[in-house]
């Protein structure tokens, strides 16, 4: 009975260790850096709206957050007023947090060098590292440095990955600046551009959106880039917006308001807001797309030489042939001769391993002694017939 009331509880110890120790595993952000220390740390799954009014939790889902986390520090020899609030977003991939970054980030606030990507006011201070957006609020947060060692604090946590790269497509004339917004969903696309697309643009079956605001004469035009996996679907994209749109004046009584399109191989820019057709060509016409595709690949061709090149090239080859071969027969006979007078009848010609076969075809008599076998010359007191030389003549000319 007490093994199994042991067996038990170290059961149930081990149930809660593991169930603990997520928990502690998930945590982002420390208790302290510096000078500063955290009242308490908590974290909320992604179902739980963030503490971002701006934010809804549609958007947040286009974005694809994982989870949130969100910790009050205060500073050790500071007041109540000095407090930051730092909240952490852990999104899917670094492409949702670069999206949630660039929809965080207010007009007003400026690049910081906190990292790659990250901007600064004196109020708040917005941190993507890879997958994970750091969000912190307090006051004159440009005066404190601490914030560099909160944001090496959070990198190793963050996933690693290549960034959208759609806003260098963007033109830079007259860009409102820190107004460009990557977009994932039909939601985010909605709530930032002037009219109602919904999912037109198939943003929910992996378009991808880049947005900004440009300063047009007196007021802003709105330009949209919605990049296509091929030009084909990009083609279809136009088509289809200019069924339920008015783009480019395809139905001047639709009640949605003007809209001014153009496709440039897989890249569909869209200007919204512009008082006239001239007024957004200037615009999209400094929409460049840095899709390079190559429709054929260039070929080797072949032009025939005339027939005077032919010959010349004819007889300057056969001139070097012959030359080569001259040269390498009196090479191999001057070496032959040379090693023939160095070393006669060791290298070449050697007696004991020669057989001459005479055929008698010249009026020269047929030397018998010139008949050798494998073995070498027979011996002097060996039996010699001489009669056999003249007999084996006859025998092949017969």
């Amino acid at each position: 009975m007490k093994l199994s009331m042991r067996r038990s509880f170290l059961l149930l110890l081990t149930v809660l260790s593991v169930a603990a120790f997520p928990a502690t595993a998930q945590q982002i952000l420390p208790r302290s850096f510096g000078p500063w220390t955290a009242a308490e740390v908590s974290g909320a799954p992604p179902s739980v709206t963030a503490p971002l009014p701006e934010a809804p939790p549609a958007i947040l889902a286009e974005y694809g957050l994982a989870s949130t986390e969100s910790a009050n520090y205060s500073h050790a020899g500071g007041n109540a007023s000095e407090n930051m609030q730092a909240t952490v977003f852990r999104m899917k991939d670094p492409t949702g947090g670069y999206g949630l970054y660039s929809y965080l980030r207010a007009p007003g606030m400026a690049r910081a060098d906190l990292s790659e990507h990250s901007s600064i006011s004196q109020e708040r201070a917005l941190i993507l590292l890879g997958n994970i957006v750091l969000d912190v609020r307090g006051h004159n947060l440009k005066a404190r440095p601490d914030l560099k060692m909160l944001a090496g604090a959070v990198k190793p946590y963050a996933q690693a990955g290549p960034l959208p790269n759609l806003w260098q497509l963007l033109p830079a004339e007259g860009i409102v600046e820190g107004t460009d917004r990557y977009i994932l969903g039909p939601q985010t696309l909605n709530q930032l551009f002037p009219v109602a697309l919904g999912d037109s643009l198939g943003l929910s079956t992996g378009v991808e959106a880049e947005l900004a605001r440009y300063r047009s004469g007196r007021h802003e035009a709105v330009l949209l880039l919605a990049d296509f996996p091929t030009p084909q679907l990009a083609t279809q994209g136009l088509a289809d917006l200019r069924k339920n749109f008015n783009v480019n004046g395809s139905s001047p009584a639709a009640a949605s308001p003007a809209l001014y399109a153009k496709r440039s191989l897989t890249l569909l820019a869209i200007v919204s807001g512009a008082s006239s057709q001239a007024e957004a060509s200037t615009l999209l016409n400094q929409v460049r797309s840095g899709t390079q595709l190559t429709w054929d690949e260039p070929t080797f061709r072949f032009k025939e030489p005339s027939i005077e090149v032919m010959i010349l090239g004819t007889m300057i080859g056969t001139a070097v042939i012959c030359g080569f071969m001259l040269i390498a027969s009196l090479a191999f006979g001057g070496f032959r001769l040379l090693v023939k007078r160095a070393m006669p009848n060791r290298v070449f010609d050697r007696s004991d391993q020669l057989q001459v076969l005479q055929l008698g075809l010249s009026s020269k008599a047929i030397n018998a002694e010139d008949f050798y076998g494998v073995g070498g010359p027979p011996a002097p007191d060996a039996p010699v017939d001489k009669n056999l030389p003249d007999r084996i003549a006859l025998r092949i000319f017969r």
